[in-house]
């Protein structure tokens, strides 16, 4: 029984790693402080939050967050859409200008996730699906589609600048890498309606593969993120590449959340399944986005997010929320000085369940300095 137990335990540990098992030490050391905070804390994240915010652009070292909490979210999510559909000079300076959002962070020991709004690669209509312009484009990108070759350009392209991110350190930067979000939606090209399963899985383990096992690009830790059109474990991972193509399962969820009905109950019950199977799984999990517009709702924070986090015994490395709006008066899903929410989000801000970049020493080492463990 000893002897049976020890090797359970040994099997799990090593599933308790990224799926790159040439991924560098830093890599290594954020995914298991993840798995070690994701116990009793959960990282807040804020999509574009250093890029710009409610009523501004560009200014060194600003946030909304920091504005209203002295500290940027611990977690900051950028995009690659800026890498395809603009002119070259306009794509390069997109570039320099992520490598070096990406990098600052790193130097602060904040963590980046990046999402992918991957404008069509085989028709107009950008990264939406539009009937009378898009073509479904995975059957076309996949190994032994017409366009295969024209895709792996694409991600040639995403690796050279993959290694272009150096922190002050001279080491390269780990970042979570989250393409092909909400695939089980219909709104964007990838989405389950325009591919067949086998198609999508066929599309996420070529992109892992080709990444890492010929780019070399060992500092990616690769996050599947469905929104939330479960209910079951079986449903979420119908299009589950499997666990050898996966470090991080994730969940988007905006419409129990407050945009189509507050379910909060509901929420808990599917991040649950989520970290359920991470647990099992020995991956680390996330709520990947989420938030309600405008937040009118002035207890929001602490009465939805944080129940639907804490309602059930779910582990969760992040939860991020969508972006500030440079422009538009109501796009926002963070508070800025002024909002309605600020009192409340001080509350969640102050909680011990949620860490923001100040909590945090450095994430990049397999040693904690801060006196949480």
């Amino acid at each position: 029984m000893v002897l049976l137990s020890l090797s359970s335990n040994l099997l799990y540990a090593q599933k308790r790693n990224p799926i790159d098992r040439d991924a560098t030490k830093e890599t290594k050391a954020l995914y298991k402080n993840l798995l070690r905070l994701s116990k009793k804390h959960t990282l807040f994240a804020h999509q574009h939050a250093t890029e710009y915010g409610h009523g501004w652009y560009g200014e060194e070292d600003r946030s909304d967050i920091k504005s209203v909490t002295g500290s940027h979210p611990a977690m900051i999510g950028v995009d690659l859409m800026g890498f395809s559909g603009r002119s070259p000079e306009d794509i390069a300076k997109e570039k320099e200008r992520l490598r070096k959002n990406v990098a600052d962070t790193y130097n602060r020991r904040g963590v980046t996730t990046i999402a992918w709004h991957f404008s069509n690669p085989v028709s107009e209509g950008g990264f939406y699906w539009k009937d009378s312009i898009s073509l479904p484009a995975v059957k076309y990108i996949i190994p032994g589609g017409e366009a295969h070759a024209q895709y792996k350009e694409i991600l040639d392209d995403i690796g050279e600048w993959a290694h272009s991110l150096r922190g002050a350190d001279g080491k390269l930067v780990p970042v979570i890498f989250r393409p092909f979000h909400e695939f089980d939606g219909g709104w964007f090209w990838w989405g389950k309606p325009y591919c067949t399963r086998e198609e999508f899985i066929s599309l996420w383990q070529f992109t892992v593969s080709y990444l890492r096992d010929s780019l070399d690009v060992h500092h990616f830790l690769y996050a599947f993120s469905p929104d939330n059109r479960f209910r079951t474990e079986a449903e979420y991972l119908e299009r589950y590449p499997g666990d050898a193509w996966v470090d991080m399962v994730g969940m988007d969820n905006y419409g129990d959340m407050g945009r189509n009905r507050y379910a909060v109950d509901t929420a808990a019950m599917k991040l649950k399944i989520v970290s359920d199977y991470a647990r099992k799984a020995g991956k680390l999990a996330a709520f990947t986005e989420t938030g309600l517009e405008s937040i009118p709702d002035t207890t929001w924070w602490t009465n939805t997010l944080l129940k639907a986090m804490k309602n059930e015994d779910v582990r969760l490395a992040y939860v991020l929320v969508w972006r500030n709006d440079r422009r538009s008066p109501t796009h926002y899903y963070a508070p800025f000085p002024g909002q309605v929410s600020v009192p409340n989000f001080m509350e969640f801000y102050h909680d011990p369940y949620t860490l923001f970049e100040t909590d945090l020493n450095d994430i990049y080492r397999r040693r904690w300095f801060f006196g949480l463990f």
